[in-house]
C-alpha cells in the first residue's frame, strides 16, 4: 500500500520558461543562447549542490561565462529578471495539478517534494500554492545531494519514515530522476502533462518508468493500481 508519493518540481509541476520579460532580455540574447550560458552542466551543478550560497553570486557566477562585459546595473536587472520568473512560475500553478495533489492528500496519501534546486530557485517557495500541499520539501542546494544520486531518495524516505515499496515517484524524467528512483526501490511514473519529450528522449525514460501519464490527473490511477484499489484512510 502506498503511503508516500515524492515529486519532482521543474517541469512536473512548474515551468519556470517564457514568462517575459526574461534575462536573456537584458543582453540581447536569445532564450536559447541565455540558456547554453546560465545552464552550463559544470555551473549549474555548484549551485545545485549548494556551493554557491546567495542569489547575487549566482548571477556573478553565470556572468563571468559571457564572451562579453556586463555592468553592475546589467547584473542587478538580471537578478531581478531571474527572481520574479521563478516566483511566477511558483504562485501560478497549472489547477489540474493543484487538484490533482488535493485530491491524493485527501485519499491519505503524504507528499514529499525532491527538487534539484539552487537558491534563487527554490527562494519563493513558500508563496506558491503548491507549498501547502506538501508535507516535506526537499531542494538539493540544502540537503547537498542532486538527482539521481540514489542518496536523495534513500534520505527522503528515511525523512518520511517510509519504505521503497510504498513509495512513489513521479517526475517528468530530467536528469535521469527516475532511474535514480528505480535505483532507490521506488515506482515510478513519466509525466509529460507540462513537457512533452521528443520520441527519443522519451523511449530511454520509458525504460525507467512504471507508468507513463499525459494529464496530471492520471496520477491518482496509477496509485491506485499500486495499491490495489483498496483506499482505506489511514491504513
Amino acid at each position: 500500500m502506498i503511503k508516500v508519493l515524492f515529486c519532482d518540481l521543474f517541469f512536473t509541476l512548474i515551468v519556470p520558461h517564457n514568462q517575459r520579460p526574461m534575462e536573456c532580455d537584458v543582453l540581447n540574447l536569445s532564450p536559447s543562447e541565455w540558456e547554453h550560458y546560465s545552464e552550463e552542466a559544470a555551473l549549474y551543478k555548484k549551485r545545485a549542490l549548494g556551493e554557491v550560497h546567495t542569489e547575487q553570486k549566482i548571477i556573478e557566477g553565470i556572468v563571468v561565462t559571457l564572451p562579453f562585459s556586463v555592468t553592475k546595473e546589467q547584473e542587478e536587472l538580471l537578478l531581478d529578471r531571474r527572481e520574479k520568473r521563478m516566483r511566477w512560475a511558483l504562485v501560478n500553478v497549472d489547477q489540474e495539478i493543484l487538484k490533482t495533489l488535493k485530491a491524493i492528500r485527501d485519499l491519505g496519501i503524504k507528499t514529499c517534494l525532491i527538487s534539484n534546486a539552487d537558491v534563487i530557485d527554490c527562494k519563493y517557495w513558500k508563496d506558491s500554492p503548491l507549498y501547502g500541499l506538501f508535507d516535506l520539501s526537499i531542494f538539493s542546494c540544502n540537503v547537498k545531494m542532486l538527482k539521481p544520486d540514489i542518496r536523495i531518495y534513500q534520505y527522503a524516505m528515511e525523512q518520511m519514515g517510509t519504505t521503497p515499496d510504498r513509495s512513489v515517484f513521479a517526475g517528468d524524467g530530467g536528469s535521469d530522476e527516475l532511474q535514480g528512483a528505480k535505483l532507490a526501490g521506488m515506482k515510478t511514473v513519466l509525466s509529460e502533462y507540462l513537457d512533452v519529450k521528443p520520441e527519443a528522449e522519451r523511449i530511454k525514460i520509458l525504460e525507467y518508468a512504471d507508468y507513463h501519464i499525459n494529464k496530471f490527473s492520471g496520477l491518482i490511477d496509477c496509485l491506485k493500481a499500486e495499491w490495489g484499489c483498496n483506499f482505506r484512510r489511514g491504513k
